[in-house]
């Protein structure tokens, strides 16, 4: 028996299918970003275009029927409103059609279960960094099971502040591996560093990148600057906190996970303290339907029964407002 997931917060399209524990269908269908950056009305419309072809031809590769199906989970949120309410309305429809249960699921913890499953692990402390998100983030058993956040950014995600520099610089497509490659043999420019404890700030950050860019300084040294001042701050905080809570695990989640350098940093700071270092691939690094299927697998096995009224959208939906019950 399956439990079908569908992943639409942002420019992604996803739709996974979990079996007991095992993912046996991931294919996505993402929104091409260009150096005008992403419209959500427009996203939206892809989204609708596309999500039936992309369940019926998920449901063919996993090889199931619609008699298969126990549960369906989708991204409530965080996100944008009109990308969340395609996921939301496809899901309940699927729900009426096949009579079977809706499981709302917060994509930030979705991010987390998926990376703990590939990974193995039980209780890491993870960095979650998005576009929308950059959060410290472990379990939490006070005042109830719950993933608890120990820091995160004052005003923008650290993807989000990339994507935003990619596209004053004039980088197509705008987004974080265009970045990557342009800082690539880049010399260090001092920039801001905002690390209050184990929070952070980006917005000071991306302003002072802009007047660098203004003054004539190459793309290239002041991309490899952003990048390191960025990390460097998100693993500042990460450290304090893996010295605060005594975790030995550490992984790193969600789409700016995908950033080789910061995974080569995260590496080296976690081999400076003996901890067990984490990050999944790619497939379940970037948005994708899976992790919302196995989080809603979870949901349905432990009872788990929302009522209709839960069954919304939440564009700002905070992962720490969420009960963990499996």
């Amino acid at each position: 028996m399956a439990v079908i997931g569908i992943e639409s917060s942002a420019h992604t399209m996803g739709i996974g299918i979990v079996d007991r524990g095992k993912v046996v269908c991931n294919i996505k269908r993402m929104y091409r970003i260009t150096d005008k950056g992403l419209i959500p009305a427009r996203v939206a419309d892809f989204h609708s275009e596309g999500v039936g072809g992309i369940i019926s031809e998920s449901m063919k590769v996993a090889g199931i029927g619609a008699r298969d199906i126990e549960a369906i989970g989708y991204t409530k949120g965080p996100g944008l409103g009109a990308c969340l309410r395609v996921g939301q309305l496809t899901a309940l429809t699927l729900s009426k059609r096949l009579g079977v249960p809706v499981m709302p699921v917060n994509h930030a913890v979705a991010h987390i279960e998926i990376a703990k499953w590939y990974l193995k692990m039980r209780n890491p402390l993870a960095l979650y960094v998005s576009g929308g998100n950059s959060q410290i983030i472990g379990l939490s058993e006070i005042p109830h099971r719950h993933y608890h956040i120990h820091g995160e950014t004052f005003d923008v995600g650290v993807g989000n502040m990339i994507d935003n520099f990619a596209r004053y610089a004039k980088l197509n497509p705008a987004w974080g591996s265009t970045v990557a490659r342009s800082a690539e043999g880049g010399s260090y420019i001092e920039m801001p560093y905002t690390v209050k404890g184990m929070d952070f700030a980006f917005a000071g950050l991306l302003t002072n990148a802009e007047k660098l860019i203004d003054s004539g300084k190459s793309v290239r040294d002041v991309a490899y600057s952003l990048q390191e001042t960025a990390f460097s701050m998100l693993l500042e905080a990460s450290e304090r906190a893996m010295m605060l809570m005594g975790s030995g695990e550490f992984l790193i989640c969600g789409g700016v996970a995908q950033s080789a350098r910061l995974k080569e940093m995260a590496r080296l700071m976690c081999k400076a303290h003996g901890a067990r270092f984490g990050v999944a691939t790619d497939e379940y690094n970037a948005d994708n339907g899976a992790m919302i299927a196995l989080v809603a697998e979870k949901m349905f096995r432990s009872g788990h029964k929302p009522a209709r009224s839960d069954c919304t959208v939440k564009q700002k939906y905070r992962i720490d407002s969420v009960r963990v019950g499996w």
